[in-house]
Order: structure tokens, then sequence, then C-alpha cells
């Protein structure tokens, strides 16, 4: 059993314009093609009337969503073609398509930047310089003085956690 895939509208001259389901329902994505592959896959014993137009307009939506970041990240690096570079950052930085396609693998499409915490080089305090003359003065503290900045640590630490929570393990 085969369908036809639109209806007809006359024209002024009496002739008759077939209009495609696609037209009709205002998407790029061609909504024969998609009932075509429903019905040969035979994902299902019966295809209804509005799946195929109903997963057009899904497919549609994700490629517009996936080109608009892509295009993108083609200009943040001020290019004007999208390449599958492009596209695969497009995909790794939004936390939804990201999940959508986690074990999806794009050809050329190489890994996002990152480099783990701790292989950075370590902040220095912006107090020290590097001097000698710093350091000693600092390990002059008395023990009293050494004392009260274990406390004021330890009543910091005891702010940040909640009523219960200790640090110890």
């Amino acid at each position: 059993m085969k369908t036809t895939g639109g209806k007809s509208t006359k024209t002024g001259n009496g002739e008759t314009e077939r209009i495609s389901r696609s037209t009709r329902a205002g998407l790029t994505f061609p909504v024969g093609r998609v009932d075509t592959q429903l019905r040969k896959g035979r994902y299902a014993a019966r295809v209804g009337q509005g799946a195929p137009v109903y997963l057009a307009a899904v497919m549609e939506y994700l490629v517009a969503e996936i080109l608009e970041l892509a295009g993108n990240a083609a200009r943040d690096n001020k290019k004007k073609r999208i390449i599958p570079r492009h596209v695969q950052l497009a995909i790794r930085n939004d936390e939804e398509l990201d999940k959508l396609l986690s074990h999806v693998n794009i050809s050329q499409g190489g890994v996002l930047p990152n480099i783990h915490p701790t292989l950075l080089p370590r902040k220095t305090p912006k107090g020290s310089s590097g001097d000698d003359s710093t350091k000693s003065k600092s390990k002059k503290k008395s023990k009293k003085a050494a004392a009260e900045d274990d406390e004021s640590e330890e009543e910091q630490e005891a702010q940040t956690f909640p009523k219960g929570v200790s640090m110890e393990l």
C-alpha cells in the first residue's frame, strides 16, 4: 500500500498544484522521506500520520540548534565556515546536547581544551615576592602569635560547616 504525500489545490488556470506535507507543516525537513524511512525500518507495525511530521520537526529543531551553536563557535575562532571542530565545540559546551550526544564520536572534532588544575602552576601570595628577608621575618613569629593564627583558622572552618558537621574524618 503506497501513500501519496501531499494534497492538491486549484490554481487560477484550473490546474492543480501539489502541496507537500513539509510545506503544510511549515518544515524544511522532508516529511515524506521520514515517513518512508519509518515504514521501511519496521520500527512498528503501523505508523500514524502525525508521527513523521513530529519526527521531522524534532530533527529540524536539533539541526538548527547545533548549527547555531557551531556558527557561534566558528565566529569565536574568527572563521566563516563551520568545520567539524566547531560542531564538536558546540555540542560539548552545551549541557543538554552533550548529554544527548554523549556517546557520539565526531570525526575530526578533536577534544575540549582542558588542563587539570593540579597541573597548573601554584599561585603565590601577593605579599611575597620571593625575598628571603620576608621569609625570615615570618619564621620569627612568637609561639603566642602562631597559636592565635591557628585559633582563627579553626573559627573560620567552624563557620563554614553546618552545626554538628566537623571537618575531621
